[in-house]
């Protein structure tokens, strides 16, 4: 149950930030890939006693669909926790706020590249395959003309964006990023008092869940 109570959670807050619909989507994009894989192993090689169907040497059991149900819920629980950050947060405001509270520079800076690569990326993929596309590529269409089109698209994405890294580290650096000391920075997110109770008492009930799992008060969830 506590993963099906996280993910009524997040639905909830995604509900009341609008973005419910799109979290749903990228949520289960994001966890079908593993979810085959989790399904048809969990199911096939999971040793049973009651068996649902056979196909060749592998027998699909009970329990081996109940294993793959809770894994694939607690894959969706995890993809739709980390979307509704994703989708909800300014990766800049975000990594800002922790280095005002004394996260390293360089570790912000590794912060908030890991939170934009992906959608930067993809970006850029976009850009790239118009691009492409006017200068008489077949990006869509049958599956065959995709990946004839896929190595033309993704060398220029890849080289485009260790280009832009290197851009960037020398921009950063004639800044006086890699100077010794802490910085002044001249911006803050707003942090309301009811954001502050709130985080605190999240922060606490995790603390108290954790030790409550290892002191064994707490039964795993299934």
């Amino acid at each position: 149950m506590g993963p099906l109570a996280i993910i009524a959670i997040v639905l909830a807050c995604a509900a009341v930030a609008g973005v419910a619909g799109r979290l749903v989507k990228v949520s289960a994009l994001f966890t079908l890939p593993i979810a085959i894989s989790v399904v048809l192993v969990s199911v096939f090689t999971r040793a049973g006693t009651t068996v649902l169907f056979t196909i060749g040497p592998f027998d699909a059991t009970l329990e081996g669909v109940e294993f793959a149900a809770q894994t694939v819920v607690r894959l969706f629980a995890i993809s739709t926790a980390i979307s509704l950050f994703g989708m909800t947060t300014d990766p800049r405001a975000f990594v800002l706020d922790l280095e005002r509270r004394g996260l390293s520079p360089r570790f912000a800076f590794v912060a908030a590249a890991t939170v934009e690569a992906v959608p930067a990326m993809a970006a850029r993929a976009a850009t790239i395959a118009a691009a492409q596309r006017s200068r008489g590529l077949d990006t869509e269409g049958s599956v065959l003309a995709r990946a004839r089109g896929f190595l033309p698209l993704i060398v220029p994405v890849v080289l485009s964006s260790l280009t832009e890294v290197e851009e960037r580290s020398l921009a950063l650096e004639v800044r006086a990023f890699g100077r010794p000391g802490r910085r002044h920075l001249l911006w803050a997110p707003g942090d309301r008092s009811w954001e502050r109770i709130l985080r605190w008492g999240l922060a606490v009930v995790l603390a108290l869940l954790v030790v409550a799992r290892v002191a064994g008060i707490v039964p795993g969830t299934a």
